[in-house]
């Protein structure tokens, strides 16, 4: 509590507190905002594929606890896999598995790219995985230490 002090006339009155400094953020609110989006990390996982299990196993080692989609029980939509592919510098052929393709009935060769995505869409199983995702960079898990280039 503020100690009294008198007033020329006599009265009493209290100092008041100090305030205590604030202290500034380290980071700009925009720079902030792309280090928390590049410090979120997604991985679109299926926990029965080895490599993805690795991937994701290399990311916790790292201490990242990624955001695990398990694409296969909640596939990505359209404009999501656009997204994602824009990231890796693909196409969607380039991101199919062909022998999962193959046993789905999915022929890239005679369907446009549009036609691929809609077709990944309906069948994630042949979306090649892993797939993680930092901020505005995504590369495919294989080997599993090629996500460390991204983080």
């Amino acid at each position: 509590m503020a100690s009294p002090r008198r007033t020329r006339s006599g009265g009493a009155f209290l100092r008041p507190a100090k305030k205590p400094r604030e202290r500034r953020a380290a980071l700009s609110p925009t720079a902030g905002a792309r280090y928390a989006a590049a410090m979120s990390v997604t991985i679109y996982h299926n926990p029965r594929c080895g490599k993805s299990r690795q991937t994701l196993s290399l990311l916790r080692e790292r201490g990242i606890e990624p955001i695990v989609v398990e694409y296969l029980e909640t596939p990505p939509g359209v404009a999501e896999l656009k997204r994602i592919l824009a990231m890796l510098g693909m196409s969607a052929q380039e991101l199919l598995r062909k022998k999962e393709a193959a046993a789905a009935g999915i022929d890239p060769g005679k369907l446009s790219e549009n036609r691929v995505i809609e077709a990944m869409v309906k069948n994630p199983i042949v979306i090649e995985r892993p797939i993680v995702v930092n901020g505005d960079k995504a590369v495919i898990g294989r080997p599993p230490e090629a996500v460390l280039r991204i983080l």
